[in-house]
């Protein structure tokens, strides 16, 4: 969370940098007329972020808008309220006018669909699953409200036999379970090459079980509980429905206990599936600590696997074959790729999904241009007389 909240003034900083140096453009216009386009704010803009990494998200939303020129209504989670509340605060106070910035706090069911259904709303930005996305689209569409929204995901993680291992086996487990696998780009299936499956798992899960479950406060503590006791419900519910479809459990699957940990506390032990592609376990997002494996053919069962979802917000690809790397990221169906890597995120890096992952992006000019609309201004530099009603038809037909 240090590392994590040490990074944030790069997005402020950023799209800071990003508005003084945007430039118009002036394109070509037929005739005696000159066309300059601005790009100028959208008026006031909605925002909808969620509890997991509460004020990060809300920092990358809040900056472009801000940045352009919009006035912004930002709900927060309600299970993660607190953050964003005192960032507003340290604005006010250094000196961002009232009204500006405001927090609306609440139910999502009841603050969050009140600001989805504002007509007064020139944009909502929205952070969330993909039901909740499609509510917050339908409500948006009716006033004619433009959407982003960056929604669930099931990101492969891809494993190709050239991959280094060691490096391969750390960034695996980390795109899983930092976070308590509660990021929507979380790596929930683990595609590896069928020739070095039986060697990857024997390692992968030696990591896995090495992972140390802990309180949040313990700075020892690897990874912590999930958010709430309805999420921790989500992920037994998933369990079960794991096993009565034939899933083998490789390690976990249950609440994680200890001398060291609350026992009313929300913790799940890191857990690894192994699975058929059509499990639900392999197809819908559970958000916890949970990864599903499968070995592939070649490179083409494992892009065919990995594009085989309904979400496409992310992927890594794992290989020292460079060509490939790129032959493959070419291919998968997602917004974002990493190759050999998972998780990283820039605030000049575009960011968001496909297909159910949601629409628009965050970061760099995407995220600039997402809050800000283009006036065309046309000139007409020519001092010759022209009358459209004129009894001379070649006026009205040249």
């Amino acid at each position: 969370m240090n590392a994590q909240l040490g990074r944030l003034p790069e997005w402020l900083e950023y799209f800071g940098s990003l508005i003084r140096t945007q430039e118009g453009s002036v394109p070509p216009f037929f005739g005696p007329y000159v066309n300059y386009v601005r790009r100028i704010p959208l008026g006031v803009v909605g925002q909808i972020t969620p509890w997991n990494h509460p004020l990060l998200i809300a920092i990358k939303k809040i900056s472009p808008a801000l940045a352009a020129g919009n006035s912004i209504v930002v709900k927060p989670s309600e299970l993660a309220p607190a953050a964003v509340i005192e960032f507003a605060k340290i604005l006010t106070e250094a000196g961002l006018p009232n009204g500006v910035l405001n927090v609306v706090t609440g139910l999502g069911a009841v603050s969050g669909k009140a600001l989805a259904e504002h007509p007064n709303l020139a944009k909502i930005d929205l952070t969330g699953g993909t039901e909740t996305g499609r509510a917050v689209a339908a409500a948006a569409g009716k006033n004619l409200v433009s959407v982003i929204a960056e929604l669930g995901g099931k990101a492969p993680v891809i494993v190709f036999e050239d991959a280094d291992i060691e490096q391969a086996i750390n960034g695996a487990a980390f795109a899983t379970f930092i976070a308590s696998g509660q990021t929507c780009v979380m790596g929930a299936r683990l595609l590896i090459h069928k020739s070095i499956y039986s060697k990857f798992m024997d390692q992968y899960l030696r990591k896995v079980k090495s992972i140390r479950v802990g309180p949040p406060s313990d700075p020892t503590t690897q990874m912590g509980p999930v958010v709430s006791k309805s999420q921790l419900n989500r992920v037994e519910h998933f369990m079960r429905i794991a096993e009565q479809e034939g899933a083998k459990v490789l390690f976990g699957g249950k609440r994680a206990t200890g001398s060291h940990l609350n026992p009313n506390g929300f913790y799940f032990e890191p857990t690894v599936l192994e699975v058929t592609p059509t499990m639900t376990v392999a197809r819908e997002e559970i958000f916890g600590p949970v990864v599903v494996t499968m070995p592939f053919e070649d490179e083409s069962d494992a892009i065919r696997l990995a594009n085989d979802s309904p979400y496409g917000l992310a992927a890594s690809v794992w290989t020292q074959n460079i060509k490939r790397g790129h032959r493959v990221a070419e291919s998968l169906d997602v917004g974002l790729v990493w190759l050999n890597d998972h998780h990283r995120n820039d605030p000049s890096s575009p960011w968001g999904g496909m297909k159910d992952s949601g629409m628009g992006r965050e970061n760099g000019w995407e995220a600039l241009h997402e809050y800000s609309q283009s006036k065309s201004v046309v000139v007409n530099m020519s001092d010759k007389p022209f009358d459209w009603f004129v009894n001379d038809q070649t006026v009205r037909y040249s």
